[in-house]
């Protein structure tokens, strides 16, 4: 079997096999087949699509790269929770220590920066010390011992799928259905979660763009989880503004804390409860929903979810004193407003503009050995829907160089529109796949 016929048939429209799939990534992840060729066969993919089966193979191929976690010992139904990736996503840092307050075992497998998007990993290393590098063993230990644990991708978990993300993320071939579902879905296999909670973007600042892109890549994912005998439910919520307000680093965790401390934005908290009263069903601990939802806030309410944020920091070698005093987060040298040049209402942010701005300011990867900055970023004072005069800030920049701060200021001016009526807000949730 040669890669470049397996090049030529996919360029050419046509079905790969299983053994053609299973070749690809065999190969890949031995470094037998050069990036080169590689990237030739995302970008088919890329235009000519892949079928359902195709798609299933692949995932499971790369499920299969390396090892597969065997959570067996872990006592309870274990519950992992995906997002595609927005600006301003900081669920994993809430949804995690509310869900393991009451007892459900979250192992989590986590990623690093993504184009315009933050990485959960990026962002827990905001907190000295952590650390997402640990054995099976302790990864195991961890969720028997405090219910949560975020390891990052290891070396042997899913690899090919690592080596294929970083690849796709430099050469334009990330925002592919098949893709972007497999990536996914490959590493909830090889994490050895019994269900999986996705929650599938949708929006400008999304990598789906549109609803149907959105429900098609959550009934993909839905149906490869029953192919493999994961329960799998995927909720599709608005990605058409940043999630929260900040967008950036060390920035973000400060965001999820105020979040646990029953202090935080309205979207987030709300978008947290809904995903997270999912997996506490799943995980057989409340028979509905609304029950579910009750103990979720019950958990923020009474500082039981805060507490285990603190016991999962220092779990992972962070320092937990950080959630006490945010003020030990490393903090950008410049703050400056963004004021608005008009009065009227907040109609639009082009979030995906404001993801990419934050990373030009250093909070995300251009490359992949890019070294990212964790206290820079945006934060916004004013989202859809709000009033604003003239003058008032629209948002604020943090910036460790006064070139970028500028230009920064000038570019998220350019990505606010503002109109003379109010309009209506836009659900942050359109919709659910089971």
């Amino acid at each position: 079997m040669r890669m470049y016929d397996i090049i030529l048939k996919k360029r050419n429209g046509q079905e790969l096999s299983t053994e053609e799939i299973n070749f690809f990534i065999e190969n890949y992840t031995k470094g037998n087949i050069p990036d080169y060729q590689a990237s030739a066969l995302t970008m088919a993919i890329y235009f000519q699509k892949m079928n359902k089966r195709e798609t299933a193979d692949l995932t499971l191929a790369m499920a299969h790269s390396g090892d597969v976690l065997d959570l067996s010992s872990i006592k309870g139904i274990k519950v992992d929770k995906h997002s595609t990736g927005g600006v301003g996503d900081t669920t994993t840092l809430v949804l995690g220590p509310m869900v393991a307050s009451l007892g459900i075992p979250v192992a989590k497998m986590s990623g690093r920066g993504l184009g315009h998007t933050g990485g959960t990993i990026d962002k827990l290393e905001s907190f000295k010390g952590f650390s997402v590098e640990m054995s099976e063993e302790k990864f195991v230990e961890n969720v028997n011992k405090i219910k949560l644990v975020v390891g990052g991708q290891t070396g042997n978990l899913a690899p090919a799928d690592k080596k294929l993300y970083a690849l796709r993320d430099v050469t334009a071939t990330v925002d592919n259905v098949s893709l972007i579902a497999s990536s996914i879905m490959s590493k909830k296999i090889a994490a050895g979660a019994d269900c999986i909670v996705l929650d599938v973007k949708v929006g400008e600042g999304a990598f789906m763009k549109n609803k149907e892109e959105a429900f098609e890549l959550a009934e993909e994912m839905v149906e490869i989880g029953k192919k493999v005998n994961r329960t799998t439910v995927a909720i599709i919520s608005d990605m058409d503004q940043p999630l929260g307000f900040s967008v950036g680093n060390a920035l973000e965790v400060k965001e999820a804390i105020d979040t646990l401390n029953g202090s935080g934005p309205q979207d987030l908290y709300e978008l947290c409860l809904t995903l997270g009263s999912h997996m506490v069903v799943l995980a057989q601990k409340a028979k509905d929903m609304k029950e579910a939802r009750k103990m979720l806030i019950h958990a923020v309410e009474s500082g039981k979810a805060l507490e285990k944020l603190k016991e999962f920091v220092a779990a992972q070698g962070g320092d937990p004193s950080y959630v006490d005093n945010t003020e030990k987060f490393s903090k950008a040298e410049f703050i400056i407003p963004v004021n608005s040049d008009r009065e009227g209402f907040v109609t639009k942010i082009h979030a995906e503009n404001i993801g990419l701005i934050a990373m030009e300011l250093g909070a995300g990867r251009a490359t992949k050995d890019d070294i990212i900055d964790l206290a820079v970023g945006v934060v916004l004072n004013k989202k859809r829907g709000d009033k604003v005069t003239e003058g008032e800030p629209l948002a604020y920049v943090h910036a460790n160089s006064m070139e970028k701060a500028e230009k920064a200021v000038k570019d998220i001016l350019a990505n606010y529109v503002i109109g003379s009526e109010y309009k209506e807000n836009i659900p942050l949730i359109y919709g659910i796949v089971k």
